[in-house]
């Protein structure tokens, strides 16, 4: 059987603060830039698909995109 803890519930162990906010940033970029690419896609889809500007429209609306959000983000 599974015994009691065996850690000091009053004296908790050391965090390693500059690590958990390195990682946190690093969700938060990919978080930021995999949604401005979901969304430089569907746009880039909506010109090349919808609006008539074809494959070369698609791509080159993507990469605008992508350049504006570089500079903008």
């Amino acid at each position: 059987m599974a015994g009691l803890p065996t850690y000091d519930i009053n004296n908790p162990a050391d965090m390693d603060y500059p690590e958990h906010e390195r990682t946190y940033s690093g969700f938060l970029t990919a978080t930021k830039w995999g949604s401005i690419a979901v969304i430089a896609i569907v746009l880039g889809m909506l010109v090349g698909l919808m609006a008539g500007g074809g494959f070369l429209g698609g791509i080159g609306t993507f990469v605008i995109i992508l350049a504006i959000a570089y500079f903008v983000a």
